[in-house]
């Protein structure tokens, strides 16, 4: 008797486990659809399809096969009314066999020929002449390698970004007053507004734009750390807000989930990449002049890294 009630017991323990266990089950289930039906939500946000075909490549790239990519990064203070310059301009190239990623950042100023519009002007400018396109196609040629897809966030509203993942903490190393913000040396912790400001300042540095690229490096760095946090699991819906709102691709939601399902490998070790070279004024108007031998050692670099071999 005492058996029974025992054993009968026991099954009531088991079914409430049981049940709550597939509870858990199911809420996850739930919550993370939730969280894949808001991504996908966000993406078609996103989504910015260009009618547009790299010279460089004979074929398009094959994300599946894990095949070598390259995205430029556009960062463009784009402003009410102004459509604005691409102040950013950063080259993506990676290699899943290698496991790396290259990031070269190209000094806004940088003299080279704007590709589709025949003149030969800075850098930055082609995106201000014929938007993605334009800027695909000049940086492809000033660096000779595809250029395959193109991301492109609207700085002024970076700090939506910033704010959605709680503020980011980054390395500073340079003590200076910015938008009347202070950034002492050492670790400066940025909600967007402070973030924006520190990615803007360009004049009190002896780098110049080199000492900036390193601050925007640091604050993209911070987004990717705090995004990637278990605390941000809860704030995914403002998160893939502030992106729809900011952020532009030609990448497809599955495009996106080929790269996160076989390059994930790769962002373990990102290579920096500089352009050396040397500032002049040609006509009254300041240029970034890089040295032939230099885009070479660029371009060769960069061409090792996409090789599918």
């Amino acid at each position: 008797m005492r058996s029974e009630k025992i054993k009968k017991k026991k099954s009531r323990w088991l079914r409430v486990t049981g049940i709550i266990f597939l509870l858990l089950v199911i809420g996850i289930g739930v919550y993370a659809y939730s969280v894949y039906n808001s991504l996908q939500n966000a993406v078609e946000t996103m989504h910015h399809p260009i009618d547009r075909k790299s010279d460089k490549r004979t074929e398009e790239v094959s994300l599946q096969n894990k095949q070598p990519f390259s995205v430029l990064l556009l960062g463009v203070d784009q402003r009410k009314g102004d459509k604005g310059r691409s102040d950013t301009m950063i080259v993506l190239s990676v290699n899943p066999k290698l496991n790396s990623v290259k990031m070269l950042s190209i000094p806004r100023d940088t003299r080279t020929e704007i590709v589709g519009k025949g003149t030969v002007d800075k850098i930055n400018h082609a995106y201000a002449f014929g938007n993605e396109e334009m800027a695909m196609n000049t940086v492809e040629n000033f660096l000779d390698i595809p250029i395959d897809y193109f991301l492109k966030v609207n700085m002024e509203g970076f700090k939506d970004i910033v704010d959605a993942v709680g503020g980011i903490t980054v390395d500073n190393d340079l003590d200076f007053s910015q938008g009347g913000y202070h950034f002492p040396k050492g670790k400066v912790t940025l909600d967007g507004k402070k973030a924006l400001a520190f990615t803007r300042m360009r004049h009190e540095d002896p780098r110049g734009d080199f000492g900036r690229q390193l601050r925007q490096r640091e604050i993209i760095q911070g987004v990717l750390r705090e995004g990637a946090s278990l605390s941000s699991v809860t704030k995914y819906q403002s998160i893939f807000a502030a992106l729809g709102n900011n952020v532009r691709t030609n990448l497809t939601f599955d495009q996106m989930m080929d790269i996160q399902k076989n390059y994930r490998s790769a962002a373990g070790k990102v290579d920096q990449m500089t352009v050396k070279g040397s500032g002049t004024k040609i006509n009254g108007i300041y240029y970034y002049i890089v040295p032939d031998d230099e885009k070479q050692r660029i371009q060769s670099e960069l061409k090792t890294q996409l090789e599918t071999k």
